[in-house]
């Protein structure tokens, strides 16, 4: 996967954890419609002003790093975020249980919706299937009950 794609992704994901739409993020970002959804889709050459505004929009920080090549990990290509998890995340269910996870473990709920939807696109990346909104429900309780309700020795 290019650069550009993994950056695609990166971006939708975001996007779609802070359960934004793209003309949201565009009117944020003072860029066009077409432009982020390029973006996202993986075409286009993006300036890094214009990735300094979408971070800004998207309320994350643009860490920009230059690594040798040889150091780069292979097969670490971002999940495609499902229609199903990008709908999931709008939704006040989502962040009132990504608040919920945050309180109890002291995470930011930002950054912990972020991780929350990339684990969950690459869970169903990894079974080939995209789960519907039920059956995100249902791993999104199961995480609650992992994290609020800890088991005891088996």
């Amino acid at each position: 996967m290019s650069d550009v794609a993994q950056l695609g992704h990166q971006l939708r994901s975001l996007r779609a954890a802070a359960g934004r739409t793209v003309a949201s993020v565009a009117a944020d970002a003072g860029l066009s419609v077409p432009y982020i959804a390029n973006l996202e889709n993986g075409r286009g050459n993006p300036t890094l002003a214009a990735l300094d505004r979408l971070a800004t929009a998207l309320e994350v920080r643009l860490d920009v790093a230059l690594v040798p090549a040889r150091d780069a990990p292979r097969g670490t290509a971002a999940a495609s975020v499902p229609a199903s998890l990008v709908r999931l995340g709008r939704t006040a269910r989502f962040r009132q249980d990504v608040a919920a996870l945050a309180q109890a473990t002291g995470a930011d709920p930002g950054e912990l919706s972020i991780l929350l939807t990339g684990a969950l696109a690459r869970l169903a990346a990894a079974v080939g299937v995209e789960p519907a909104e039920s059956d995100w429900l249902r791993l999104l309780d199961a995480v609650l009950l992992t994290v609020l309700h800890p088991g005891g020795s088996a």
